[in-house]
């Protein structure tokens, strides 16, 4: 009974250490940010002083400040671009201040149309994206992306719960991390994501939690397996995921919707909310998903998916190739 209330005392002791070094890291992120906006106005403010000057603050602040990096003519420029991007709204600069600066640049940089560009500010703030996975979401259009699925939200929940569901399903589903050859069957593509469920979790967005795959249930005596079954922590609800290597047709969402049913009676908890199915397809024809979901009760998303093409598997080099040149580096040296 000492060694539980122990071991409960260092845990209290270690959930305020990590929550501080949190808090910490936050504002010292925040007050980097600020220092740079601040540093671009003075930049904005000061061009009569000729086309080096730039040049020259930087030299003059490696000079003053040998241990300390970022003050490059190049970062100074961008300094000076942050300012005048966001110098007339003081809703944007809290935002801002909330991302580190590489993820501050990547989005100057790559999206101009500033509603666009709040959309990735506030789902990367929400979901913790790296500079990497940024760039990958915005490269693969996240904002076009999420919310597109073929779905009967609107019509089987209740306004608000229908539309933060639709805020988490995506069409397509970029799994760019999987490579199969172009005939694969379902218990393939199924392995692959469970080899890289780490991945998969990142692309289906934050709040997944991953439950099974070929997860069992029983009903009437007889045993059926779901293709993968997910919790959501946000949304409170089960998602049964069932993958398909075909063009979407309707009888899929006869099998999904007896799914929830059975995952609804045997697994849901009475605080949960009703579980959600999204079926995952290579291609789909809109109008004909549309159709299949217009008398369905339970909630179901219909979305496809893009793999790594297989061609891009035959270019890659094998490990034979990369043996032979790290020996050729090494010799080399």
């Amino acid at each position: 009974m000492i060694e539980e209330s122990f071991k409960n005392v260092v845990s209290d002791i270690k959930n305020e250490i990590k929550s501080t070094q949190i808090k910490t890291m936050f504002e010292a992120n925040k007050n980097l940010i600020m220092l740079y906006f601040r540093l671009g106005k003075i930049l904005y403010e000061n061009n009569k002083y000729g086309n080096k000057f730039i040049e020259n603050v930087s030299k003059e602040l490696k000079l003053t400040f040998p241990e300390l990096k970022g003050f490059s003519s190049r970062n100074l420029r961008s300094m000076k671009l942050f300012y005048q991007d966001y110098k007339d709204d003081e809703n944007w600069q809290q935002l801002v201040a909330k991302l580190p600066w590489g993820h501050n640049l990547l989005l100057i940089e790559k999206i101009k149309d500033k509603k666009v560009r709040k959309i990735y500010a506030n789902t990367t703030i929400e979901n913790g994206w790296s500079r990497n996975v940024l760039k990958f979401q915005i490269d693969t259009n996240y904002h076009l992306r999420i919310g597109n699925s073929s779905n009967n939200f609107s019509n089987v929940l209740p306004l608000d719960k229908s539309d933060l569901v639709n805020n988490v399903i995506k069409d397509p589903y970029i799994f760019d991390f999987i490579t199969l050859k172009d005939s694969y069957n379902e218990k393939q593509l199924e392995n692959k994501m469970i080899d890289r469920i780490k991945d998969v979790l990142i692309e289906l967005g934050k709040g997944f939690s991953f439950v099974g795959n070929q997860y069992k249930i029983t009903v009437d005596d007889k045993d059926y397996f779901i293709d993968l079954l997910f919790y959501h922590l946000k949304l409170r609800c089960y998602i049964v995921v069932e993958l398909k290597v075909t063009k979407f047709i309707p009888e899929y969402v006869g099998k999904m919707n007896f799914y929830l049913s059975a995952v609804d009676d045997l697994i849901k908890n009475k605080d949960d909310n009703p579980s959600v199915g999204l079926i995952l397809c290579k291609e789909k024809d809109k109008i004909t998903a549309n159709y299949s979901l217009k008398n369905i009760n339970n909630p179901i998303g219909i979305s496809s998916y893009q793999l790594l093409p297989p061609n891009i598997l035959e270019s890659l080099p094998t490990e034979e190739d990369l043996n032979l040149y790290i020996n050729l580096e090494e010799k080399s040296k």
